[in-house]
């Protein structure tokens, strides 16, 4: 069972990997707080629940607080916050209080952003349940929510007190939530890890088809690439920018479909063909290895449509959280498992990228149209 530690200047803890976690959790929470009493209360979705709230409280002798957050981007908001925290204190939340983040990406960075608030901030844990959330939002102390001019444009840096992802909850999750939780495996190659690239060119259907072997490996990979360089960079001061390679497009596609047609990795997939666009035009990146990843990229969709012009993503990226004085900072690739940040893309350059991006979007074959209880 892989055990990764996170290791920061503000909080150390481990990422523990492995099927069967959910019926231990008990005793896993009373060894992270041996000396502190703690109380903890469950925030989850109805749909995630429902499927597996039985092994959850296997291990519990009393049930905790269950709180539910509608699933969904459209709920990532203050307003959900505040609900939540009013709930939290009308059920006597205090200080010794323990928040359980159960559920994906978008419940895992509200709840991380409802302990860092709450009484000026309180312990949470991560147990996420999407392949996303397991390889790479959980991690890192992120937290936030989303404005209507932007995606995460409140938050706060607060660590968790572990993440344990219990691999067994992959099984339930829909095609199209594992296709897009693995567009961020790909990232992590593509950036960071060469081999890990490698290993899911080569493993494709395997992974694709919920190999539990398979995906208990990327998902390690995945985050041994995220620890690592959230260790060595905790604030996004430099290196950690990297992670936000597909994002800045990504980001804008989100908001132009209002949040409700593509799930966060099928955007970021599209988002990194447009930045892989924008690094092939500036031969910053061979011509050859490009392909090579576009076509990976493509080989774990099919990746929705949408309907956005190029002018339009554009001048959404002018909201991005990663600006800085009014200048586009962009992660672009100069090889498989390296990349450059740069702060001088121009807007034609990008129109350009992201117009050659939209092209091959109207010749790709369609993922099929997803639910709103699958995008949880």
């Amino acid at each position: 069972m892989p055990v990764i530690p996170v290791n920061t200047p503000s909080a150390s803890y481990d990422v523990t990997i492995g099927s069967n976690l959910l019926s231990t959790l008990h005793p896993r929470l009373r060894k992270l707080n041996r000396d502190k009493p703690f109380r903890p209360f469950v925030i989850t979705s109805p749909e995630i629940w429902a499927l597996w709230s039985k092994p959850f409280l296997a291990s519990f002798k009393e049930s905790p607080t269950i709180l539910f957050l509608p699933s969904g981007e459209s709920h990532k908001r203050m307003s959900s916050v505040e609900s939540l925290a009013q709930q939290l204190a009308t059920s006597g939340a205090d200080r010794d209080s323990l928040l359980l983040a159960f559920g994906g990406g978008v419940l895992g960075d509200m709840t991380g952003f409802l302990a860092a608030i709450y009484m000026r901030g309180i312990r949470y844990v991560q147990i996420p349940t999407t392949l996303l959330a397991q390889v790479d939002s959980s991690i890192g102390g992120k937290t936030g929510v989303n404005l209507l001019a932007g995606k995460n444009l409140i938050g706060s840096f607060h660590h968790p007190q572990a993440v344990l992802a219990d691999t067994d909850v992959l099984a339930t999750l829909p095609a199209a939530q594992l296709r897009a939780g693995l567009q961020e495996s790909i990232k992590a190659g593509i950036i960071y890890d060469a081999k890990l690239f490698r290993y899911m060119e080569q493993n494709a259907d395997a992974i694709l088809s919920g190999d539990p072997a398979a995906l208990t490996r990327v998902v390690a990979a995945s985050v041994r690439v995220k620890a690592d360089v959230v260790s060595k960079d905790e604030k996004e001061s430099g290196l950690r920018m990297i992670l936000n390679f597909g994002h800045t497009i990504g980001h804008a596609i989100e908001a132009a479909t209002n949040y409700k047609q593509l799930l966060h990795g099928e955007a970021v997939a599209w988002g990194s063909i447009a930045a892989l666009n924008v690094a092939a035009a500036r031969k910053t990146i061979t011509q050859k290895d490009a392909d090579r990843i576009t076509q990976l990229i493509l080989r774990y969709g099919p990746l929705p449509k949408f309907k956005a012009t190029a002018e339009k993503l554009v001048a959404l990226t002018s909201r991005d959280k990663k600006n800085r004085s009014g200048i586009r900072s962009f992660v672009l690739p100069t090889a498989i498992g390296e990349t450059e940040i740069v702060r001088n893309v121009t807007e034609p350059e990008l129109l350009a990228a992201t117009e050659s991006m939209l092209t091959l979007m109207r010749q790709h074959t369609a993922a099929p149209r997803i639910s709103k209880k699958q995008m949880r």
